[in-house]
C-alpha cells in the first residue's frame, strides 16, 4: 500500500482577474476539498501548504509576456522542492491547487529526478504560446506549452532544465471536440483524446492503453493533472471557463481511477475549481468524490496524519 500525502498549492497567479479589482477564487480549492474531509477519506498523510506570493499584475499589458511571471517562477521552484521530496521518499503526492500553473511545480520537480510523463485531464490543452497566439499572458492556459519548452525562458528554462516534459511523453484527455489546438498537437505527435473520442473508445479502455504507453522503460514514471473544467458545466459550473460538451462524472471516474492506479504514477494535482462560483458546495463535493473514488480503492485507508504531527 502506497503512502498518499496531501499538499496544498493555493496559487491563483496564472489566471486573469474574473472582474476588475478581484482575484480568481481558485486559491480556495484546497480548503473546500479539505472541508469535504478528503484527507481522511483517502487515508492520506498531511503535507502542509506551499504559500504562494501575492497576486499582483501591476501595470501588465498585453504583449508584456506572462503576467506574474517572476512570482510564478519563484513559486514553481518552491513547490518543486516539496514535490521532489515526496517523490524521492516513494510517496504519492496529491497536490490541491490552485490554477493550472501549479503543474509547472510538478513538472520541474520530476525533471530534476529524471524523465517523466504527463497525463493531463483537462477541458483544453493549455498550449497557448507565441507560436500559435498573438500574445501570451495567463500561465494557467499556457502551462503545457511552457513545460514542453515553449515560452519565455524565465518560466520554461528554470535551472537550465528546458524542457521539463518531452512532447512524446505527454497524453491529453478531455479537450472539447471543436478545440482548435488539435491540428497543432497532431502535427507534434502529442497523443490526445477529445470528449467524443473518449466516449467512442471507452474511458477505462483508453486510460489502460495510455498507462501501458507510459509504463515504458524510457520513463521513470508519470504525473496526472486534473482540471475541473474537463467536466461539463451542467455538473461543474464553478470554473473560470465553463465550456459545454465536457465529460460527465461517470465518464471521468473510470478514466481518472485507471490513470492513477499504476505504481508508476507518482502524483496527481487538482486545479481550477472556484468555490466562489459554488455557493452551495455541490460542485466541490462532486470533485472531492471523484478524487476519493480514484485514490481510495487503490490504496485503501490508513493513517490520516504523520505520527509526528497533531491530528
Amino acid at each position: 500500500m502506497r503512502t498518499i500525502v496531501v499538499l496544498d498549492a493555493p496559487s491563483n497567479l496564472g489566471l486573469r482577474p474574473p472582474a476588475p479589482g478581484t482575484v480568481p477564487g481558485c486559491y480556495k480549492l484546497a480548503g473546500a476539498l479539505r472541508e469535504q474531509r478528503i484527507v481522511q477519506r483517502i487515508g492520506a498523510l498531511e503535507g502542509g501548504v506551499v504559500v504562494p506570493p501575492r497576486y499582483d499584475r501591476g501595470d501588465w499589458r498585453a504583449g508584456d509576456g506572462v503576467f506574474n511571471a517572476a512570482a510564478i517562477a519563484r513559486y514553481t521552484r518552491t513547490l518543486a522542492d516539496r514535490i521532489e521530496g515526496h517523490v524521492r521518499a516513494g510517496e504519492f503526492a496529491l497536490v490541491l491547487g490552485g490554477d493550472c500553473s501549479i503543474q509547472l511545480g510538478a513538472a520541474l520537480a520530476l525533471r530534476r529526478l529524471g524523465r517523466y510523463g504527463l497525463a493531463a485531464v483537462d477541458g483544453s490543452a493549455d498550449f497557448r504560446h507565441v507560436g500559435n497566439a498573438d500574445h501570451v499572458g495567463a500561465a494557467g492556459g499556457e502551462e503545457l506549452a511552457i513545460a514542453t519548452g515553449r515560452g519565455q525562458a524565465d518560466l520554461s528554462d528554470l535551472e537550465g532544465l528546458r524542457p521539463y516534459l518531452k512532447d512524446e511523453d505527454v497524453r491529453l484527455f478531455g479537450m472539447r471536440d471543436e478545440d482548435e489546438d488539435q491540428a497543432e498537437l497532431a502535427a507534434l505527435k502529442i497523443p490526445h483524446a477529445t470528449v467524443g473520442q473518449i466516449r467512442e473508445w471507452g474511458a477505462a479502455e483508453l486510460a489502460r492503453a495510455t498507462v501501458e504507453s507510459l509504463e515504458t522503460p524510457a520513463l521513470d514514471g508519470y504525473w496526472v493533472h486534473l482540471d475541473a473544467d474537463v467536466l461539463d458545466p451542467s455538473v461543474m459550473p464553478a470554473v473560470d471557463s465553463p465550456d459545454d460538451g465536457g465529460l460527465l462524472p461517470d465518464e471521468l471516474a473510470p478514466l481518472l481511477r485507471t490513470l492513477v492506479s499504476s505504481p508508476r504514477c507518482v502524483g496527481l494535482n487538482v486545479t481550477i475549481y472556484d468555490p466562489d462560483l459554488d455557493p452551495d458546495g455541490t460542485a466541490g463535493a462532486l470533485l472531492a468524490d471523484l478524487v476519493v473514488g480514484a485514490l481510495a480503492p487503490a490504496w485503501g485507508t490508513g493513517l490520516t496524519h504523520r505520527p509526528d504531527t497533531p491530528a
